[in-house]
């Protein structure tokens, strides 16, 4: 019996929103690296939908994170104004 290598993994292309909502969540320190994949995927589906708040975005995401709510979202906001996104 032979097994097979791992498909290749096609990274998103650095202009593509699920890449910038990774990347605005990737400093933030969680429990675990799963809490902060959580908080990546609440923020690109905020960033797609953009129903409710980037704070609702950031609670909903029931991420076990080491810093307040309110620092979270000052760090995540910063972040997406510097790649130009627009946040109200």
């Amino acid at each position: 019996m032979t097994t097979k290598p791992p498909s290749q993994i096609a990274e998103f292309p650095p202009d593509a929103l699920e890449k910038i909502a990774h990347n605005a969540v990737a400093n933030i320190p969680t429990q675990e690296p799963n809490d902060r994949h959580r908080l990546g995927y609440n923020v690109w589906m905020w960033l797609v939908d953009r129903k409710g708040t980037l704070d609702q975005a950031i609670r909903a995401s029931g991420s076990r994170m080491h810093l307040p709510t309110e620092e979270v979202l000052k760090i995540v906001t910063q972040q997406l104004k510097d790649k130009g996104i627009e946040v109200s």
